[in-house]
């Protein structure tokens, strides 16, 4: 019975492991590293988003300018804003990417990477493809892991 307890705790190390490498998958380009990316499942009928975190380890700043999937029809680049008191989601040319140590983080009621016209589902364990075009860094091509409504609510929460 002591033998079996070393490897159950092995198998859940293994597991868990894996599920948190599938949850922090990174990429680079330029100064660019780009991390924690994630969409919240949805329907061809719907619309969703792409989240993610870009931290510029450079010394000049840098500019998330546009964004592609085979995923949508097409893809935006949106800001949540407040204006007389009414939140509203806008597209906009670009979301700056500052050098230091904080990171620009894309997550729901913020900036984010709107997919509009969904021409797949997005289903709960799969993943797409997202090029994203930087000013300086130049263009990146992500893998975005699609989350359950459960998983994302804990990820938009992180």
């Amino acid at each position: 019975m002591k033998r079996k307890c070393p490897t159950v705790a092995m198998a859940m190390l293994v597991v868990f492991g894996i599920t948190s490498t599938a949850w922090a998958q990174n990429s680079k380009v330029g100064d660019i590293e780009i991390d924690h990316a994630w969409a919240p499942a949805a329907t061809t009928a719907s619309n969703s988003a792409a989240y993610m975190r870009l931290v510029d380890t450079g010394t000049k700043p840098d500019q998330l300018m546009s964004a592609s999937s085979p995923v949508a029809q097409k893809v935006l680049l949106h800001v949540f804003s407040v204006e007389n008191g009414i939140y509203g989601m806008h597209p906009v040319k670009a979301i700056e990417v500052a050098p230091g140590s904080a990171a620009t983080v894309l997550r729901p009621g913020s900036a984010h990477v709107m997919l509009k016209g969904l021409t797949q589902p997005l289903k709960s364990g799969e993943s797409f493809h997202l090029s994203l075009i930087f000013k300086n860094a130049g263009k990146v091509q992500i893998d975005v892991p699609v989350r359950s409504s459960r998983e994302a609510m804990a990820q938009a929460t992180n």
